[in-house]
């Protein structure tokens, strides 16, 4: 069980792709993509406001409101009740679920299952469930605060949120322990129910952050909604178009990209040594890293936008019009770092899920399963999957970049302006490949 918590990618034993060609290749790839596009892609493609084929009726009723919407919502609560029951009364092993779940299931399985159902952890959240049951038993409308939220606050409160989260799992020492864990989500669900009564369910949307990490990486589903609403099926990158520019979604992407890199990097003999050697204690030391790592992440892609020359639009706004073009690569980071550890502790986790008070029962009938090492043995396939996630990642980014620039920027300056973006993407390619195959 302890591959619960050392969920690294594997290093360069476990994939068996030489370095230098998984480099060129990545940097081939964007390349070629970029010049492709500049030949073969002169005007704007994507429309998310209107492009799309409506779902049948009947489904679109039953999401909006409908069984289904019920039937998610029930889910949600009773497996949350499920989970914390393990997380209150359990025994602090890890056996106990409660690590795999939140640590397996939900932070990483989220990604997959958005990718497949679109915004799936808004359909199931718990918490916005209660808020919903809250507003009703007391006569209100979810959607109302007693404030209303400042647009300038945008994703700020979810950016935060995911750096807490990725903080307790990569850097607190006893994230391990379950009195860790519950101090953790008691904070979690007290700031979003908190804050949900103040300026109602939209800060939900703005401060959970596994509702705005599942939100945004639905965009790279295939269900999608116009501007009227309507619930429609259409490509991923048509559906990526319909992420709306705002305050905190470079923020929100930044800590993403940046968290799953430190993730790779802490684990390097290189800061493994260097940190030994710095007289800053682990905790403080590993914490200005994860943050160095986003903010990186944060000043490169900021900084190359800001230089691509958009008439009438601030050089602080721009940013946020392309940082929908990370989200591809964030989805590619999640899948490349943590296949394996999905696949194989996240069987583990459905095993130990049916002894949530890890005495011996078996409630759901699985503890007497197996897990399968089956694409773990396989390790050149894994190896491809895993380069094939960060490179295709980096190539869908590109595309859904030059689609927004040709449609931004003037005729004469539609290339050149996207220049300084393809030299920071080829960057945080080789980087990425380079963390996949050296840890």
């Amino acid at each position: 069980m302890n591959l619960v918590f050392e969920h690294g990618i594997g290093g360069s034993k476990d994939l068996p792709i030489p370095l230098g060609l998984a480099l060129a290749g990545g940097a081939a790839a964007l390349a070629i993509s970029f010049i492709v596009l500049a030949i073969a892609w002169r005007n704007p493609r994507y429309d998310a406001s209107v492009d799309g084929r409506p779902v049948p009726a009947a489904l679109a009723r039953a999401v909006d409101g409908g069984w289904l919407t019920v039937l998610f919502r029930t889910f949600g609560l009773v497996f949350t009740a499920y989970v914390t029951w393990a997380a209150v009364a359990g025994a602090d092993s890890l056996a106990n679920p409660t690590f795999g779940v939140i640590y397996v299931w939900l932070w990483v399985g989220i990604v997959p299952a958005s990718l497949l159902l679109g915004p799936f952890y808004k359909a199931i959240n718990p918490l916005r469930t209660l808020h919903l049951l809250i507003s009703r038993l007391t006569g209100g409308d979810p959607a109302d605060g007693i404030f209303r939220l400042p647009a300038w606050v945008g994703l700020w409160p979810g950016a935060f949120g995911l750096f807490a989260f990725t903080w307790m799992e990569l850097v607190w020492p006893s994230s391990t322990f379950l009195w860790a864990v519950r101090l953790w989500f008691a904070a979690y669900g007290s700031i979003v129910l908190v804050g949900a009564a103040l300026f109602g369910d939209r800060w939900i949307a703005a401060a959970d952050p596994f509702e705005v990490l599942s939100t945004l990486i639905s965009n790279l589903s295939i269900f999608g909604r116009t501007a009227d609403g309507t619930l429609v099926v259409r490509s991923p990158l048509r559906n990526l178009d319909g992420v709306k520019p705002g305050p905190g979604l470079l923020a929100v992407v930044a800590t993403l990209v940046g968290s799953t890199m430190f993730d790779s990097f802490q684990d390097m003999l290189v800061w493994l040594r260097l940190s030994r050697n710095i007289p800053i204690p682990e905790v403080p030391l590993n914490t200005l890293a994860l943050l160095l790592f986003c903010v990186v992440i944060y000043v490169t892609f900021g900084g190359a936008v800001a230089l691509t020359p958009i008439p009438g639009v601030s050089w602080r706004v721009r940013p946020s019009l392309f940082a929908h073009s990370v989200i591809p690569i964030v989805a590619g980071y999640f899948i490349a770092h943590y296949l394996s550890y999905l696949d194989e502790v996240g069987q583990q986790t459905l095993i130990y899920l049916s002894d949530p008070m890890v005495n011996g029962s078996n409630y759901l009938g699985t503890a007497n399963l197996q897990v399968n090492y089956w694409l773990s043995i396989h390790a050149q396939l894994l190896a491809l999957l895993k380069v094939g996630a960060i490179i295709i990642g980096h190539v869908l980014g590109v595309i859904s970049a030059h689609d927004r620039a040709v449609r931004l920027l003037p005729k004469r300056n539609q290339l050149t302006g996207q220049l300084p973006l393809l030299v920071v993407m080829v960057g945080y390619t080789l980087a990425g490949l380079y963390l996949l195959l050296k840890v």
